[in-house]
């Protein structure tokens, strides 16, 4: 297809380009596009590591890296802090980008499974990187199918937040299978997030947002964070408003719905 091959070319030619002053440039949305959404059933060609211990970080937190500590027998070099944060479906990184400051001391990751998108994320942050000396080294983006892979990436009790923002509704009946909030998948989510940690949802969809809702309230590792709490936290204020399709809503004058849920502690063995 000439468009999409023009494409790749801009973006190989755009891809860590300076302007004259010498600094990186932001990538360009246009060039990077891509479909909506992606199947997560369809058999992607995606890399992932075969348990949490055989995963490589330092590409991705190149600042986090302990030079003092590595495992001669992988070859994988040690950190000095793990992820912590998860954006699953950070579409275009706006979320991440708006938390980096935020959440300063804790590592950021981007899940995204549309490969257009995850490039565009990468060279983004990269340029932030290059234009905010060691403001942006927390964030990071992978390419990843979280229904499938997310155990191979994260220890138990390893996350303290999982984002999920404006998640694909998948409206009819026989696609609810493919909603990234499920029975099954939370039960994976409460795996991964320490006790304390929390899952913040956003939809402009009401019936998705009370279907998350019905499905986390009955989980039984979690339990609805009050509204209250909910209004004071920095993060939901970043969530409704700085990722891509949280502006899009704000600018067609539309309804956003906000729930967060707090893993609760294992009950003690019998």
């Amino acid at each position: 297809m000439p468009g999409a091959t023009n494409k790749r070319a801009n973006r190989e030619r755009l891809s860590h380009s300076k302007s004259h002053d010498g600094v990186a440039r932001l990538p360009r949305k246009r060039f990077y596009r891509q479909r909506a959404h992606a199947n997560p059933f369809s058999d992607h060609a995606l890399e992932y590591p075969e348990s949490p211990e055989t995963m490589d970080w330092s590409a991705y937190y190149p600042a986090f890296v302990d030079p003092s500590n590595r495992d001669d027998a992988t070859q994988i070099k040690a950190m000095r802090k793990d992820v912590e944060v998860v954006d699953i479906g950070c579409g275009f990184g706006g979320l991440l980008v708006a938390l980096a400051p935020i959440l300063s001391d804790k590592l950021l990751l981007g899940l995204e499974i549309r490969t257009s998108v995850t490039e565009f994320v990468q060279e983004r942050i990269w340029a932030l990187r290059e234009q905010n000396k060691g403001k942006y080294d927390n964030a990071a983006c992978i390419r990843a199918n979280t229904m499938k892979f997310l155990p191979n990436f994260f220890r138990k009790a390893q996350l303290s937040k999982i984002f999920i923002c404006f998640p694909d509704p998948h409206f009819k009946a026989r696609k609810h299978k493919a909603r990234i909030v499920s029975t099954t998948l939370n039960s994976e989510y409460a795996y991964a997030l320490r006790p304390g940690g929390i899952v913040y949802t956003i939809t402009d969809v009401e019936a998705l947002h009370e279907w998350m809702v019905e499905h986390l309230n009955a989980h039984l590792s979690f339990e609805r964070v009050p509204e209250e709490e909910v209004e004071s936290d920095e993060c939901v204020v970043a969530m409704r408003n700085e990722t891509e399709e949280g502006k899009k809503v704000t600018r067609n004058n539309g309804q956003k719905f906000v729930a967060l849920f707090r893993r609760k502690e294992d009950p003690p063995w019998e």
